[in-house]
Parts: C-alpha cells; sequence; structure tokens
C-alpha cells in the first residue's frame, strides 16, 4: 500500500495551459480553424480557458505578402510557410489569445560563427506593431527573440546588450499602446536557460521591462535518440532532467528579478520534431504530464506546448487533424487542475509520480497520479483527515489501448477516446468511486483523482 500525504498546503500560482500553433498555408489554416472550432481546443470558448500561441519571426517590408525567414532547417519540411497576412489574421477567428515572437538579430552584425553584436533595429517590429494595432489585432504577448540566450542555437547575443534592446522594445510598446486600453506583455528571451544570462538580463533590464522570463525546455533530447522510451519511464532520469531548470529559474527570478516570472516558452519533449515512434502515441503523456506537475510546484505561470499541430509531436495529427493521446491529457489537466498547487509527499516507491492543486473553478482538490512502472500496480490511500466526510470521489484513468504503450488511441475508464461523429470531442465521463477504497494505478497507466468539496485552506484563499 503506496501512501500519499498531503502536507504544507500552500498555494501558489499555477500554469495556463498553451499551445503554439506553427504558420500555415491558408487551405491547411483554414481547414485546421474549422477543425479547432469543432473540438474546442482546450475549451477555448471559455475565458479562463487554454490558449493558442502563434510564433513567428517575420520581416514585414510588405504586410501584404509576409515572408517566415529561415525554413531551411530539414526538421521545418512540414511546417508551411504563411504567404499572406491573411493566414494571421484567421487565427482570431477562434479567439486564440497571440503571443508574437519578435525577429531579435535585425540590424545586428554577425561576427563569429554563432556571435552577434550591436544594437537591434527596431524599424522592422515597429511596422508590424503599428499595423496590428492599426487592424485592431489583440496580440496579448510581445516576445523578443528566439534561443539567443547563453551560447545560442545558431546565434547568440549577450545579455548586457540584450537587455538594452528589451528596454528600447518596451519604451516603443508604451508609446504605441498609448492609448488603448489593452496594454501588451513583453517577455523573453525564449531560449535555453543559462543561470548566469538570465540573471543579468533581469539585472540589467530592471524593474518594469520584462513581464515574463520565457525558457525551451527538450529533457527527453533530439528526436532521434533511441533511448527515449526508457528515459520516459525512469523516474530519475525524469526528476534529475527537470527539476533542476526549475528550481534554480525560480531562485534566479526571486534573487534578480522578483516583478517577473518564470514561463515554459516552448517544450515538447525531443526536439526536431519529437519522436516518430513516441512523440504522438500514449507513452509520450508521462513525461508531458510530469513536466506540467514540476513546473507548476516552481512557480511557473505559463506552459506553452510544441506544437498544436506539426511533426510528430503535435496535439492534433499532422495528417487527419485527429487529437493525439497528449490532446486528451492536456485537456483534463486543463478542467480539472486549478491553480493552487498542493504540496504532496509520497512514502513508497519512486515509480509512483504524485502532484496535488486546488480543483478548478469549484471547492476540492484535484490529483495527478502516474505509475512508470511497466509492471507494478499502486494501491494508494490518501492521509487526509478532510477526505473523511466524502462519501465518493471522481476517477479518471488513462490507459492504452490493447495495453500497449505505443498505441496512438488512449482509453479513458476503459472506453476508446475518439471524436463523434460530428467531429466534436468525446464526453470525459469519471468513475464514480467510494471514498473509502484504495486508488488502483495501473501499471504504466496516468489517473486523475478528484475529491469534491473538501475543505483545504489553501485553497479557500
Amino acid at each position: 500500500m503506496y501512501k500519499i500525504v498531503l502536507a504544507s498546503l500552500s498555494a501558489q500560482p499555477c500554469l495556463r495551459e498553451i499551445i503554439k500553433l506553427k504558420q500555415k498555408q491558408d487551405p491547411t489554416l483554414a481547414r485546421l480553424t474549422e477543425q479547432i472550432k469543432k473540438v474546442k481546443a482546450l475549451d477555448l470558448q471559455t475565458n479562463d480557458s487554454g490558449i493558442l500561441w502563434m510564433k513567428g519571426r517575420l520581416w514585414v517590408h510588405d504586410i501584404d505578402n509576409l515572408r517566415q525567414e529561415n525554413l531551411s532547417h530539414p526538421f521545418l519540411a512540414k511546417a508551411i510557410q504563411a504567404s499572406q497576412s491573411g493566414a494571421f489574421i484567421m487565427i482570431f477567428d477562434f479567439r486564440a489569445v497571440i503571443i508574437f515572437g519578435l525577429n531579435a538579430l535585425y540590424g545586428r552584425n554577425h561576427i563569429q560563427i554563432n556571435k552577434w553584436t550591436g544594437a537591434w533595429n527596431s524599424t522592422n517590429a515597429r511596422d508590424f506593431i503599428s499595423y496590428s494595432i492599426s487592424k485592431g489585432y489583440n496580440v496579448d504577448t510581445w516576445e523578443f527573440g528566439n534561443e539567443l540566450s547563453g551560447q545560442g542555437v545558431g546565434a547568440s547575443v549577450d545579455a548586457e546588450q540584450y537587455a538594452k534592446d528589451l528596454m528600447v522594445l518596451k519604451a516603443m510598446l508604451k508609446e504605441l499602446y498609448n492609448d488603448s486600453h489593452q496594454q501588451p506583455l513583453l517577455v523573453a528571451p525564449g531560449g535555453f536557460f543559462d543561470r548566469q544570462w538570465y540573471a543579468q538580463l533581469l539585472q540589467d533590464s530592471g524593474p518594469g521591462t520584462l513581464d515574463a522570463l520565457t525558457h525551451h525546455i527538450y529533457n527527453l533530447g533530439g528526436g532521434d535518440d533511441p533511448h527515449i522510451q526508457a528515459k520516459i519511464m525512469d523516474p530519475e532520469y525524469l526528476s534529475s532532467s527537470m527539476i533542476d531548470t526549475f528550481r534554480t529559474l525560480q531562485l534566479t527570478i526571486e534573487t534578480n528579478g522578483p516583478w517577473s516570472s518564470a514561463w515554459v516558452g516552448e517544450a515538447g519533449g525531443s526536439y526536431n520534431s519529437g519522436n516518430r515512434v513516441v512523440s504522438n502515441k500514449f507513452l509520450n503523456s508521462f513525461w508531458y504530464l510530469d513536466q506540467l506537475g514540476i513546473a507548476s510546484k516552481y512557480n511557473t505561470k505559463v506552459y506553452c506546448r510544441q506544437t498544436l499541430i506539426g511533426g510528430n509531436y503535435g496535439l492534433l495529427d499532422l495528417n487527419t487533424l485527429v487529437p493525439n493521446p497528449d490532446y486528451y491529457s492536456a485537456l483534463l489537466w486543463h478542467r480539472l487542475m486549478g491553480k493552487g498547487v498542493l504540496d504532496i509527499e509520497v512514502s513508497g516507491s519512486p515509480y509512483l509520480r504524485a502532484y496535488g492543486h486546488c480543483r478548478k473553478k469549484r471547492s476540492g482538490i484535484s490529483m495527478l497520479l502516474i505509475n512508470l512502472s511497466n509492471s507494478t500496480k499502486f494501491n494508494v490511500t490518501i492521509l487526509d483527515d478532510s477526505s473523511k466526510t466524502l462519501k465518493h470521489r471522481k476517477e479518471y484513468h488513462l490507459t492504452a489501448k490493447d495495453d500497449n504503450y505505443l498505441s496512438q488511441t488512449m482509453l479513458l475508464n476503459g472506453t476508446p477516446l475518439e471524436l463523434t461523429e460530428e467531429g466534436g470531442l468525446p464526453p470525459l465521463k469519471p468513475l464514480n468511486v467510494l471514498v473509502e477504497s484504495p486508488i488502483e494505478v495501473a501499471p504504466l497507466s496516468i489517473a486523475f483523482i478528484v475529491f469534491p468539496n473538501i475543505k483545504v485552506e489553501a485553497c479557500m484563499r
């Protein structure tokens, strides 16, 4: 019997689920838009919903003939270029909240293999931001740059200069949005975490510049790594590849820029479009949900999943637009896990991962249990007096079709999760279970457990 003790209940901000949407040609984007409207991606119709992130690095010399830079890399072969501004406009049709990435290399000098110096040329960004304001496009957040922090990925800029450019951009946003009721956020650098670089960026840019520090994390390595399956099922690897990054980033912000916050700007498990065998299968949800749990424990405010559609790691299948298993994992997280994060103490095997949150929009608590073992079933007991007043709890058990963890079909309480004939989402119905019975978590399975109406002090604030 494995026991989970609810202890030190302190509410912390949780994360909003954000999905990155790459730019598509008009016909593809139109079809995608219709599909999203059908499945209501992460309940986009609600105000406190999951959000679609459209991120682009664009030159704006001809606003009606936008062209995206650097699509030559092999893993971008399936990322279709947007050729007209209409493709951008269509994103607003399903009320997506837009976080737009600006080119932070424009105007700099390329002096070494991956080293760029000099001040950023802001004229290109000013033209595009002014245009978006004139058209009434509601861009929620502007992100400055992509993977230029530390040593960078193909290019890098030192933190001191980056901070100066951020202050220029912040002043520009204040000027351009002066008469607008909507003041967008400014986030950066959208790169891999480097403690010294990030600390200097906060120190040099100062209070009032950066609303959030964005970082990318691909803890499983390259998509061609033959050991990805083993990594996902290894609790020690999952912890060592994630916890230090989130914890150190949290400390960096607390020490150098408490006015800011931590965002995951991009995460897809394995980079270069993911792994063709694993990334769109049931097994992929294990690292994904585990990372959501860890990120929220370390005060991450926003989590951006790579990607809604594209490559092997899309939440929607690239060809059919049918939801992959991770889509349903994200949807259950979004519906059940609230903003208050609870401190969960687990006694027993490291293969049982547990995370607790205040229940989403209702009284009670929600728990996420992940069984990484392929042979052991865990019987879990919750040691908390407040649960004794309940008669029933709600259970959502996720397993793979035919017990094949590389299946592309996920089961909820034994029922395949498949779109309805009309193309809508299937009902996500829980089991009602007597609260005094132990929670059974099958080998290589995931369970969301909801205890309705439990009065937890941390969740009542």
